[in-house]
Formats: structure tokens, sequence, C-alpha cells
């Protein structure tokens, strides 16, 4: 399933909504990083309607046609499907495993959303997940780098890493 994909499910998992609305929210949750236009968005609902995941009816709304795409149970069950089953890009791409996410809690069973949060848990901290490296291979820390923006890059990373992992251990209760 595609990052678009799982947003539109995971949006219309929270209530039924018109393309333009789809757009907005895939926009706030990526930020400054991404813009979507009508030629991402309506491929993608309309392969998801095909499929049986989702509805389509048109509406007239604010005196405009507009389409409005609404969850189906077999849309659902795709949803918590992908989001239980969490890995690879998903897992390591920290854009990606922010729309994971922010959909997390439409997985009904705490021991299901636990286990995709372990595995995030297991990679940030059995992993290398670095920017830069030394010639010899080795990650460089902030301190090695004289370079002040790659040295700015490490520290936020770092930061963020071990703010991230504080937070799933006392989401796993550890």
């Amino acid at each position: 399933m595609s990052l678009i994909e799982m947003m539109i499910l995971g949006f219309l998992s929270e209530r039924s909504m018109c393309g333009y609305e789809l757009r907005k929210k895939m926009e706030q949750l990526q930020g400054y990083a991404r813009k979507f236009s009508d030629g991402a968005i309506y491929p993608a609902t309309n392969r998801l309607v095909e499929a049986g995941l989702i509805s389509e009816q048109a509406s007239i709304r604010d005196g405009r046609q507009r389409r409005v795409f609404t969850l189906l149970d077999a849309g659902r069950a795709k949803l918590i499907d992908e989001l239980k089953s969490t890995s690879g890009f998903n897992l390591t791409d920290f854009t990606r495993w922010t729309v994971v996410l922010t959909f997390l809690s439409v997985v009904p069973d705490k021991t299901d959303r636990d286990a995709v949060l372990r595995r995030r848990y297991d990679l940030l901290n059995g992993h290398d997940v670095h920017f830069f490296y030394c010639d010899a291979g080795n990650p460089l820390s902030a301190e090695q780098s004289d370079d002040p923006y790659r040295k700015g890059i490490i520290t936020v990373h770092d930061a963020q890493i071990a703010a991230e992992l504080e937070w799933l251990r006392s989401m796993l209760e550890m």
C-alpha cells in the first residue's frame, strides 16, 4: 500500500471527506515536506474505490460538486492489517513512521500496537541510525565533525532519537 493510500484510509477512519479535505489533511500531516495535487489524490481514491476499500458519492457542498469518500469495513480491515504489519521503509523512514503513528490508534488490540512500537524501539536501540560516516565507515559524532551545519544535523538527530526512545520505553512500560 502506498503512503498516500494509507493516509487516505487513515483520515477516512475518522470521518467521511471529500478529496479537497483529504488533500489538506495530508498536507498538514506532511508539513512543509510535501504538497499533494489532485493528480496524486484522485488516482489513489479511484484505486481504493475499485478495490472496495472506500465508497464514493457525489455531493453538493458549499455550492460545489464534491466527491465524498467513506471508509468501508474492508478498508478499515486493510488499514489495520497494514499498520499491524508495519516494517521496512515504513518503520525506518521518519516521514513514513509519522504516518504510521498518526493512525496506529485505529488498531484495536494494544498488543498489536505495542508490537509495532517494539519493532521501532528495537530498530532505534540496536541499529546504526546515523547520517554521516568517516572514511573507515564508522558513524561520526557531532564532536567529530568540523562542519557546523552537519554538526547541527547530528546534534538534532541524536536528540530526536533519544527522545523517541524515551517515549517508546514509556509507551511499552519498560
